[in-house]
Order: C-alpha cells, then structure tokens, then sequence
C-alpha cells in the first residue's frame, strides 16, 4: 500500500509493519550516516569510544591550559576545530560536514552521560 509520504508499508509473518522510503535518500541523510558509519566503526577502533576518548583529550587540555575541560568541552572544540578549518576558504570539503556531524553525534552521547540524562 502506498500513503501519500512516497512510503510504502508492507507486513512481515510476525506482523510487524515496516515502512520503506520509496523516494531517492536525500544527500542530508547520507551525510549522517556516513559519519554514523564512521562514529560507530574505525573511530572506536582507532581511538576507544568518544567517553574514553575524550576523556583523555580532556586531561591532556587540563594539564596545558590548568583549567578543567568536560567530554561535552572537548566535542565542542572539536566542532570548532572544523569551523575554523572551513573558514579558510578552501573551498567544498565533504569531510568537513561528516566529521561536525560525527562530533555533534558524540558530543550528544557524552553530554547524555555527564549529565545524567536517560538514554
């Protein structure tokens, strides 16, 4: 059956409905989940998950700057990084947008965590 979203909806043996998106992923949704894909896959293999990772970032802050630094400090400067990266004019740089989403995407988790916020 199709509603007038461009969805089509379509029932499984455990009549669960799911609904698929029959239009064409706008170029936004992509974007997110590549930095999804990134965030979840080679950056915690690489470096430890954005808690623990961020963590240290922040003690090694702490220890330069003699002030304390929080994990949601350290995402935010890491989104600032980027900006000041784009400001150079350097023209279209893809990275530069996955990688603020993937910040704001950890920046999110960790915050959730700092402050106690339910999942």
């Amino acid at each position: 059956m199709l509603d007038n979203n461009n969805k089509s909806e379509t029932s499984n043996p455990t009549n669960v409905t799911v609904t698929v998106n029959t239009e064409e992923t706008p170029v936004r949704v992509e974007a997110l989940r590549e930095a999804a894909r990134i965030i979840n896959g080679d950056r915690n293999k690489q470096y430890g998950g954005p808690e623990e990772n961020f963590t240290n970032i922040a003690k090694i802050w702490e220890v330069i700057f003699q002030r304390p630094f929080t994990t949601e400090d350290v995402a935010m400067a890491m989104v600032g990084v980027k900006l000041a990266r784009f400001v150079s004019n350097s023209g279209f740089q893809p990275d530069t947008w996955i990688d603020i989403a993937g910040y704001a995407g950890c920046g999110y988790e960790v915050a959730k965590k700092l402050y106690n916020e339910p999942k």
